[in-house]
């Protein structure tokens, strides 16, 4: 494979430390396609090879590329308290179909600070009883953090399952302000 895959398109990414780990960041020329929670060794190794395999291309690491360098500045005051959303381009191609819709209503309908079941998230995209759905598309969200798969819970008040990790979720969402802040 060489730096240029399907239609000429190009992935670069980036890793960036942060309170929560170290996060992946990877961009198509479309825009952000993916982020990844524990981005080291052989998580990041998995996270390119299915990059490189969606697009026909190596992943290229380049942190100063315009589109990573800015997802991670935004990413950053995102985590310093000092953004409420992301104002990025984003590559829905890694996701179709039911879990796109879901992912898209998460995205344009949660707002920061706020969160909404499982169950209530399938009813927006018109399918009632669809929870176990809704929890497997989170699970494949391909944009943690910008696309808030933290925001959901379930309905009896439990913080639900997070592909990075129960206490990242507890940090985003006293981050937001749905939860306290732990004492230690």
């Amino acid at each position: 494979m060489d730096s240029q895959g399907q239609d000429g398109q190009r992935v670069v990414w980036a890793v960036m430390d942060s309170r929560i780990g170290p996060l992946m960041l990877a961009a198509s020329g479309q825009g952000l396609v993916n982020v990844v929670f524990h981005a080291t060794g052989p998580v990041r190794e998995r996270a390119l090879r299915r990059l490189a395999a969606r697009y026909g291309t190596e992943p290229v690491e380049e942190p100063g590329a315009p589109l990573p360098a800015e997802a991670i500045r935004q990413v950053k005051a995102y985590l310093a308290g000092g953004r409420r959303g992301f104002d990025l381009p984003l590559d829905w191609s890694l996701i179709s179909g039911f879990h796109r819709a879901v992912l898209r209503e998460l995205a344009d309908g949660v707002p920061y600070g706020t969160v909404v079941g499982y169950g209530e998230l399938a009813r927006r995209v018109g399918q009632p009883g669809a929870a176990q759905a809704v929890g497997t598309a989170m699970g494949a969200n391909p944009l943690p953090v910008v696309v808030p798969c933290h925001r959901v819970v379930e309905s009896d008040g439990g913080i639900g399952g997070f592909g990075g990790g129960l206490e990242t979720k507890r940090q985003l969402l006293a981050l937001e302000g749905v939860l306290p802040e732990p004492l230690f």
